[in-house]
């Protein structure tokens, strides 16, 4: 199977995405509707890091990663309650209990703690570039488990935008040589824990609707990493003396970098499917670069716009023919010609 943009370009959004978009009066047309989602959540997963940053200055990883999902859950699980009906939001078959098994288990729990834990001791550059390996064990999970494969031009451009990565963090070789390789090893093993949750929720094909998925997992997933807390030893702080610039980390973190990330993530895994809703890490180190000028006052070097351009051109070979069709698209317009009505196929 080749992959292309064009479902991720004309399939709806689901109901909380249509519930976000006209409160910040701002419409996308069907067309480009997931391809817009596909750009906000790498904004929004970006933006985390520097959340993330100043809160691990007072609380401990594991308990930080679970006051993030706790917050989230809480909004999310609102959501849900208040804008469906029971039948709609209560489990009932076994592939709905593994699907929010598997979200709780490998794309909260073990993603957001081995994440976390490996950051306090690695540096981000090292993290970033071992945290962009999930586009490319995502491949192979599908291919494992769905049958699905790249061409050889995809993979490529896997390559290439990997390289772009590497020169927007530019790991220096002392850098990877460090003893925080454990660090490194943490965060390569969230990034395939992301990779095959993804492949799996595709693979079970749950009933319940992919909003409600997510709250359930998200639930569950922030008990398991309170659990794992208590079980590393951390120490518990009391959260009504946690400084204000830390509980509005945790705020940010757990609302739109997490509610809202992840309503988006998993919906795009539903309709686009994993392998394409994980390039996405190939977009978060712009992001994530450009969160902390704003927030930390860090330098941006102009390798990340080089980075950044890098990353584009890897995307474009990957998705090589919706670039193709969408410059004729354009092209024909300025000519003043109706464009021609795509026949796409879904994959």
């Amino acid at each position: 199977m080749r992959y292309s943009l064009n479902c991720l370009l004309i399939r709806p959004v689901n109901t909380l995405t249509v519930a976000i978009v006209p409160l910040s009066g701002f419409t996308l047309s069907p067309r480009y509707r997931d391809a817009g989602l596909f750009v906000l959540l790498a904004a929004l997963f970006g933006g985390s890091f520097a959340a993330i940053k100043t809160g691990l200055r007072e609380l401990p990883p594991v308990l930080f990663a679970g006051l993030r999902f706790d917050v989230a859950a809480v909004v999310l699980l609102g959501y849900v309650v208040l804008t469906r009906g029971r039948g709609s939001w209560l489990p009932t078959n076994r592939r709905d209990l593994l699907a929010i098994s598997t979200g709780a288990i490998l794309l909260v729990a073990l993603n957001n703690g081995l994440l976390f834990l490996g950051q306090v001791s690695t540096t981000p550059a090292a993290a970033s570039v071992m945290y962009g390996l999930n586009p490319i064990l995502a491949p192979v999970f599908a291919w494992w488990l769905l049958g699905n494969r790249l061409s050889v031009l995809g993979v490529a451009g896997i390559g290439v935008a990997l390289c772009g990565v590497v020169i927007i963090v530019q790991p220096s070789p002392a850098t990877l040589a460090d003893p925080s390789s454990v660090g490194q090893l943490l965060v390569l093993g969230a990034a395939g824990a992301v990779a095959l949750g993804s492949v799996l929720l595709r693979r079970i094909e749950p009933t319940l609707e992919s909003v409600v998925v997510t709250a359930w997992s998200m639930a569950f997933g922030a008990v398991i990493l309170h659990l794992g807390s208590l079980v590393v030893g951390e120490v518990q702080p009391n959260l009504f003396a946690l400084d204000t610039v830390t509980l509005l980390s945790i705020a940010s973190l757990g609302i739109p970098s997490t509610a809202v990330a992840y309503a988006i993530y998993f919906g795009l895994i539903e309709r686009i499917g994993p392998v394409r809703t994980n390039l996405v890490a190939y977009f978060v180190p712009v992001f994530a670069a450009l969160s902390g000028w704003l927030v930390l006052e860090s330098a941006v070097s102009p390798w990340t716009g080089v980075g950044f351009l890098v990353v584009v051109a890897g995307f474009s070979l990957i998705e090589r023919q919706v670039v193709v069709s969408e410059v004729l698209r354009l092209w024909e317009r300025l000519r003043g010609n109706p464009p021609v009505a795509e026949n796409v196929s879904d994959d």
